[in-house]
């Protein structure tokens, strides 16, 4: 019996560790991002990972991310996403692991970060990255309008495949 509760608590401490560990990745993320850490905000996504913006043509790999913010942080311009509230949900892997957010920021308001973390050699990265605005069911009807307008005259419906 010993045994026993011995691999639970081992198990449930080890999960806990991974949880603070997983919530210090995404506070150092926010974090670089607020300073304009360009190193700092990348060593934390992995190699293949994917930002995905508010905006339907944001899908990044992590070198086109790359590009697209080193203007910006290289003029010292970062962005602050302040957390208040986030889950962290484990999954059958224990080197994968699932998150949300909600956000404030003075420009966009409440937004919702979501997506995966892995477990590397260098610690918990961001595999995946989705940031959205969560808009309210009341109103939904007519943002979708608007969205559905705006797509008609603006976009083409491109595919990409990750590297081009």
């Amino acid at each position: 019996m010993k045994k026993i509760l011995l691999i639970i608590l081992l198990c449930w401490s080890s999960q806990l560790f991974a949880h603070e560990q997983v919530n210090k990745t995404l506070d150092q993320f926010h974090q670089a991002a607020a300073k304009a850490d360009f190193d700092g905000y990348f060593a934390l996504i992995a190699n293949g990972g994917i930002f995905m913006g508010t905006d339907a043509n944001e899908r990044w790999t992590k070198q086109q991310f790359k590009a697209f913010v080193k203007p910006y942080f290289t003029k010292g311009i970062g962005w602050l996403y302040r957390p208040t509230e986030r889950n962290i949900s484990p999954t059958s892997s224990k080197d994968l692991m699932v998150f949300d957010e909600l956000l404030e920021n003075s420009n966009y308001g409440q937004c919702r970060g979501s997506g995966v973390l892995i477990k590397t050699t260098k610690g918990w990265q961001i595999l995946q990255y989705n940031l959205s605005i969560p808009v309210p069911n009341d109103i939904s009807g007519t943002i979708v309008g608007k969205i559905k307008q705006y797509n008609q005259t603006n976009l083409t419906g491109n595919t990409k495949v990750d590297g081009e």
